[in-house]
This record gives C-alpha cells, structure tokens and sequence, in this order.
C-alpha cells in the first residue's frame, strides 16, 4: 500500500473537473494506455482571453494519475496562459502535500498535459505530444529530453529516481547505462556552472582599493568605533594590505587578534579570499 497523503486521497476519491469541456481553448493529450497511464487535459479562457476560467480532465491510471490531474486543474483555473506555462510536475506534488517517489511520474505527465494544451492553443496543433530527440528508452517511448527535463527540474541524481519520474528504465533496462550518461553529462554542467559563479571576480587595483575601503568602512570601522577605536587604510601591495590601527585599538593587547578575526576575515569575506592584512607599526 502506498503511502498517500490525505490531500492525495481526497483528489482520488473526490476528483474535481473530471469530463471534458466543449469547444476548449487548449488541448493536451499525452501517455498510452498501453503504458498504463493515460492524461487528456481540456481548458477554457474567459471572455477577455486573458485567464483560464476552467479546466477539465479525463485519465486512466492509478490513484496518484487521477489525484495529480485533479490538482492540476485546480491549479491553472484563474492562472493567465503565461503563468500557467510555469507550472511544474513539483508543484503539482506540492499541492497533494507529496507524492511517493514512485509516483512523481503521475505529476509529470500532468505537467507534460499541460504543456500540450498551451501549445495546442497557441498553434492549433491538436496532435499529442510529439516525441523530440533520441528515444533512450524504447520500452516506453521515453526522449533523451524528457529525460533531460525530469532530472534537471529535479534535480535527479539515480537511474532509479528517473524510472520513478518518468518511467525511462522501468521496462527490459537496457537502456540503464544511457539514463546514467544523461545524468552524468547534467551534472558535470551543473558542476561547471556552479564552478564559474565560485570563481573570483576580476579586479583593477583601482577597484579593489575602492572595495577595501567600503568594507573597512561599513564592515570593520563601526565595529572598532563602539571600543573607542579605530583602523586607517594605509597602503595596498597586491593581496597584501597594510593598515594602522588608531585611537584604543593602538594600545589593545589583543590587537593582533583583531587585525586577523575582524580585519582580515571582513576583507576576505567581501573582497577576497586572498588578502593577507600587516599592521603597519
């Protein structure tokens, strides 16, 4: 027995916007039953053509299908076309208070509806979703970029947590290795993008000069006021920052404390990593 929340249960036994609507503004057709689960998603606008006024389903599947279709369209219904467009399969999990991760798969094929739907009204096109790309797992009919999509908005790490989103690898397995390659290839770019934000910044001395003295004055200054001292900026060689403490931070005992806990760990916090503070005596 899975373990549903009451929220999931609730859309299960009391579905809402169940049918479908006639002459809708959008579309969306997508799954087989042959695969077992099945989502056509209708919606409506209102006069203004500016918001969804109503949303219906028809779906064949389990508990977690007709739950997660249910909360879709409760979702979308008042939403403007572009809104609607940003909704995911996690928000979809996140209105039923959670699904088991065995079935995240049911909220991603909500998401895929819908994603149908808009660009049926935007287009016309009344086809169901049309395969892009490499098919990687031919058990399902599952994309290179829909497995792409699932594990970036995600954040997937594990064949496993794929089968579970989007069916990919639940069949013969074959194609287990593939799956992997996707994940791996994700997360080194992930790797690498978090790599280039870490990086530090490039700086003119000019730049880093002025950097260093708005640090010493909002960070550092203050601080050493409220004791009856005080720091002046002295000189800059590269990463090496001299300065002289001045007023009660002069004759302070713990001085030597100050200028590595206080001075240097505000420079290198706002400035970087790389300084290096000497107390000019």
């Amino acid at each position: 027995m899975w373990d549903y929340t009451g929220k999931v249960l609730e859309h299960f036994r009391n579905p809402r916007n169940v049918g479908a609507i006639e002459n809708p503004d959008g579309v969306g057709e997508v799954g087989s039953l042959a695969c077992g689960d099945a989502l056509k998603l209708t919606f409506k606008l209102d006069e203004t053509k500016e918001r969804i006024a109503d949303a219906k389903f028809q779906t064949f599947g389990c508990a977690s299908a007709i739950a997660s279709s249910s909360a879709l369209t409760e979702i979308i219904k008042g939403m403007t076309i572009e809104e609607a467009a940003d909704v995911t399969n996690q928000h979809i999990a996140d209105y039923l208070g959670g699904l088991p991760e065995q079935k995240m798969h049911c909220s991603v094929m909500g998401r895929e509806a819908l994603e149908v739907a808009i660009e049926n009204y935007h287009t016309g096109d009344t086809s169901k979703k049309i395969l892009a790309g490499k098919v990687i797992c031919t058990c399902f009919g599952v994309t290179e970029e829909e497995i792409e999509e699932v594990v970036r908005e995600n954040s997937l790490t594990e064949v496993e947590q794929v089968t579970n989103y989007c069916k990919a690898g639940g069949g013969c397995g074959a194609c287990h290795e593939d799956i992997q390659g996707v994940i791996d290839r994700i997360t080194a770019e992930l790797e690498k993008a978090k790599g280039k934000e870490a990086a530090p910044r490039k700086m003119t001395v000019l730049q880093k000069i002025r950097l260093i003295e708005e640090t010493m004055e909002r960070e550092i200054r203050p601080m050493l006021k409220k004791d009856g001292g005080d720091i002046e900026l002295i000189d800059v060689e590269g990463n090496n920052v001299i300065v002289s403490f001045r007023g009660m931070c002069a004759q302070c005992n713990v001085a030597e404390i100050t200028l590595k806990d206080v001075v240097e760990a505000k420079l290198r916090e706002f400035v970087s990593q790389d300084i290096l503070v000497e107390e000019d005596k």
